[in-house]
């Protein structure tokens, strides 16, 4: 990543600080924008903010992204986030942790397409029906639901290079339906032997 990328990064941390495109901003407490290397080859996409997530302004901080992280960890071998870079579709905490309505996840893409647009991630895990959704549509893949689509790779064209997509479960919906642990945490073996393709040390997965 050039000066200049990490420039835009910087600009669009501040845009999004700004965003009134719909009416989320109004009872947030943060704007929750990603958390994570920039830098990484490996990024994480979920749904939404949850209420800690609000109060810290970092996605996945609550009980389910420890889980997350505990996984990442266990599976892959990335200690902290100094290795992947992770963010969701919507900026701004729903009102109760409701799911994101179609206007709001359209009026926040920018955000994100922007995030891609700097990052060019070569793997992306889609975590939960809505982030998978939406990248599958804006790499034109045929979404049907989280449980057919997860547990295998996708490829995709995109920045002059192959780009893989990797499907899971949202980490508070494993936590709710425990008998999902498995087939998430199977997903993750999946996502570290696409890493292992690319490198034999992890630290070195950034650009």
């Amino acid at each position: 990543m050039s000066t200049e990328e990490f420039e835009l990064y910087n600009k669009l941390v501040e845009e999004i600080k700004k965003c009134r495109k719909c009416n989320l901003w109004k009872n947030k407490l943060n704007y929750v924008i990603g958390d994570g290397n920039i830098f990484s080859k490996i990024m994480f996409i979920g749904e939404a903010p949850g209420a800690e997530e609000d109060k810290q302004g970092k996605p996945f901080v609550g009980a389910a992204g420890k889980y997350l992280s505990k996984v990442i960890k266990e599976k892959i071998g990335f200690e902290d986030r100094s290795n992947y870079y992770i963010t969701n579709v919507i900026k701004c905490r729903p009102p109760n942790n409701r799911d994101p309505t179609e206007e709001e996840i359209n009026a926040c893409k920018e955000w994100l397409e922007i995030q891609l647009e700097i990052i060019k991630p070569e793997i992306i895990v889609t975590l939960g029906r809505y982030s998978t959704k939406w990248i599958f549509e804006y790499f034109g893949l045929k979404f049907t639901s989280i449980l057919k689509v997860r547990g295998k790779v996708y490829e995709a064209e995109k920045w002059n290079k192959k780009i893989k997509i990797i499907p899971t479960l949202h980490p508070a919906a494993v936590l709710y339906h425990a008998n999902w642990k498995e087939l998430f945490e199977k997903d993750f073996e999946l996502i570290a032997n696409e890493i292992r393709k690319r490198t034999h040390n992890l630290k070195d997965f950034i650009r």
